[in-house]
């Protein structure tokens, strides 16, 4: 039977003391007092380094058997190292990141059947580093063939003219998610949705992450709503019920720069969903 699971992107905020997580509650604790809220969330921090097995461990720990923690895999594979531009010379190179690869896997697989998919969340690339879809996707494919088939993935693209038949056909031969993702200078996914069928496995994934700097400029603490998207997330929810049928779950993430406060964004999710 198909199901949503929503959750946030990241369960560290400060904002959210006092608002989602009892006030005084150790930082230790939030992942624990999280999944009593949701029944899932996306760890941004694996982005930004490889977890240690005792992370992973952790998590798996403090959660409940029916719980999913996704992950981003690490920003030296998907941006090519720590500067600003990407390296497309490293993107994805084995010979360059195989061992970040294999590091990143091992202490993802402690979390046994708790491991959601793990995102491959590629930035923008100008011409400089692609000068087309082409090399990128050849590149993709070589890489999607050489991950161990025990677990899922999804892929996020920021051109959107690389969201094409050719992306969906690679992603669909590999048995993996195209991101739907709500950015500022992508489409809504329902425009993708109108000419492609965009399911590409048996499982949606969806990123809410907005317009960062429009947010920014309306708050520095993430504790409560300061952007409407009824309008965009009510569009989500009526994509989501249209695909839902043909899969075995919708797994959307919120992050805090989508409205403000990621958590009431799940919550009017939920709400949109059940009044579609």
């Amino acid at each position: 039977m198909s199901k949503v699971i929503l959750g946030t992107s990241s369960w560290s905020e400060a904002g959210w003391a006092g608002v989602f997580y009892p006030q005084g509650l150790p930082a230790g604790e939030q992942l624990r007092h999280y999944a009593t809220q949701f029944p899932a969330v996306e760890a941004d921090v694996t982005y930004y380094r490889i977890p240690s097995r005792a992370m992973v461990q952790g998590w798996a720990d403090k959660t409940p058997d029916d719980f999913i923690l996704s992950a981003k895999f690490p920003r030296t594979i998907v941006h090519g190292g720590d500067a600003a531009t990407p390296d497309a010379g490293k993107v994805l190179n084995r010979e360059v990141i195989g061992e970040d690869v294999d590091r990143f896997l091992d202490a993802m697989a402690l979390l046994g059947k708790k491991c959601g998919p793990l995102v491959l969340q590629f930035p923008y690339f100008n011409r400089t580093a692609y000068t087309s879809a082409a090399p990128f996707l050849e590149t993709l494919d070589r890489f999607l063939t050489g991950l161990p088939p025990e677990f899922r993935y999804a892929v996020e693209v920021r051109n959107k003219s690389w969201v094409t038949p050719k992306l969906l056909d690679v992603l669909r031969r590999h048995r993996t998610a195209l991101v739907l993702v709500d950015l500022a200078y992508m489409p809504h996914p329902d425009e993708f949705a109108a000419k492609f069928d965009i399911l590409t496995t048996d499982f949606l994934y969806g990123r809410l992450i907005g317009d960062r700097k429009a947010v920014d400029a309306l708050t520095d603490r993430f504790d409560h709503t300061v952007l409407d998207q009824t309008a965009s997330l009510r569009r989500w929810a009526t994509l989501i019920q249209s695909l839902l049928g043909r899969t075995t779950a919708a797994m959307i993430f919120a992050n805090n720069h989508y409205a403000g406060f990621a958590p009431e964004t799940v919550r009017t999710l939920e709400k949109l969903l059940r009044e579609v």
